[in-house]
């Protein structure tokens, strides 16, 4: 694999999974619209922005153990759809479960390529 190719595959996972953090940071935005109390709108971003920090530790663990990453990223992603019920429509697990399922494939291939040029 050529240098430029393992640089992709090297960063495409990690610059995926920063852009879903920060797309589920944006969701948690929308507690600023309910009209709570200063203290129920902390309380209230804190319990939205729980996906966002485990997505993120999830990512933090990647960026060392790739593989690792990968089994972390695939599980949020089969998670998510075992915990929803699989009763919403496939557009909504495409934008959830398919950043997440995607970060793990290619942290996966990252990890693999990493250890084969390294050998």
């Amino acid at each position: 694999m050529s240098g430029a190719a393992h640089r992709v595959l090297y960063w495409s996972p990690r610059i995926l999974g920063i852009a879903f953090v920060f797309l589920l940071g944006l969701f948690a935005s929308d507690v600023f619209q309910e009209g709570y109390s200063f203290g129920k709108t902390l309380l209230a971003l804190a319990i939205h922005l729980i996906p966002a920090l485990v997505v993120g530790a999830a990512l933090v663990i990647s960026w060392r153990w790739e593989r690792l990453g990968a089994v972390l990223f695939l599980g949020l992603a089969l998670f998510y759809v075992v915990w929803t019920g699989a009763r919403m429509q496939w557009t909504t697990y495409a934008l959830m479960s398919g950043p997440l399922f995607l970060a793990g494939v290619l942290f996966f291939l990252s990890g693999v390529t990493r250890k084969k040029t390294e050998a």
